[in-house]
């Protein structure tokens, strides 16, 4: 049974704003946060109930399943499973965790499976996964750099109080404590964006056949880039760092994203089209 692509793209976005959702929840204790990731996640856990079953049904002359039958089944189960720890228990963090292990296996399975097709009849269906991988990127580059701006200002602004300089210009600024909400918002977005489209680009790799492409400098750097912003959350979560210490490694890890942006994709094997 060939079926379009829509239907799937549409599942994989979802997913990946429920899990945004969630990763706020944790960071930030936002019960409403926590609500809409659920909601969304039900919505997937439909959706995916639904194909399943048509699928089963379809193959109910069938002694064996396909690997994309297990793969969608492993990944239901793994929804499923999360939605009733988050029903019954707190660890927000595992049903984040866990659901970006159920969100590569659900793309493995579409992006693998012969019978889905592209929306887009020009395209190859792994063209539709590196769309669907560099959005989630650049969503992500997008709000390193608004947290890079925050921080900016924040130094900026500390710095002028601390001398006593109040010019328009400091005046015309949100408080301190606003721009470091700002900038903590932009990092809750940015690192579980970047986090799955890494997993979508590991889905990539695999797809392709070529485990070499993993230590590309770009793959490589990418990692780098997620560990400095996960350092950057547990400082301010775990060891309760706030103020001008945390705006300033707020700006060292953005360096790291333009040396991704810029460095890498000169000597990235399969990262350079950029460039082009």
């Amino acid at each position: 049974m060939v079926t379009r692509s829509w239907l799937f793209d549409a599942m994989i976005y979802m997913y990946a704003l429920s899990l945004l959702f969630y990763f706020s929840d944790f960071a930030s204790a936002n019960r409403k946060a926590k609500r809409m990731g659920t909601g969304l996640l039900l919505f997937v856990w439909g959706l995916q109930t639904a194909y399943l079953a048509a699928s089963l049904y379809n193959h109910l002359t069938e002694w064996a399943f396909m690997r994309s039958d297990v793969l969608f089944m492993f990944s239901w189960v793994i929804v499923t499973v999360s939605l009733i720890v988050n029903r019954f228990f707190r660890i927000e963090l595992f049903v984040f965790f866990v659901n970006v292990l159920g969100f590569a296996i659900l793309a493995l399975n579409i992006f693998g499976n012969p019978n889905v097709q592209p929306i887009n009849s020009g395209w190859d269906i792994n063209d539709e996964l590196l769309f669907i991988h560099i959005s989630l990127a650049i969503g992500s580059y997008a709000a390193f750099s608004f947290a890079a701006i925050f921080s900016g200002m924040y130094v900026f602004l500390h710095k002028s109080l601390k001398a006593k300089k109040f010019s328009q210009t400091v005046m015309r600024l949100p408080s301190l404590e606003k721009i470091e909400s700002y900038t903590y918002l932009s990092v809750i977005i940015g690192a579980p964006l970047l986090l799955l489209a890494l997993s979508l680009g590991i889905v990539w790799v695999l797809l392709e056949g070529n485990s070499d492409l993993l230590y590309d400098a770009k793959v490589i750097n990418s990692f780098f880039v997620l560990a400095a912003y996960a350092f950057y959350l547990f400082q301010r979560v775990s060891m309760r760092i706030s103020g001008n210490k945390l705006a300033v490694w707020n700006l060292a890890a953005f360096c790291i994203v333009v040396l991704n942006f810029v460095v890498s994709n000169l000597v990235s094997g399969f990262h350079g089209w950029i460039w082009d």
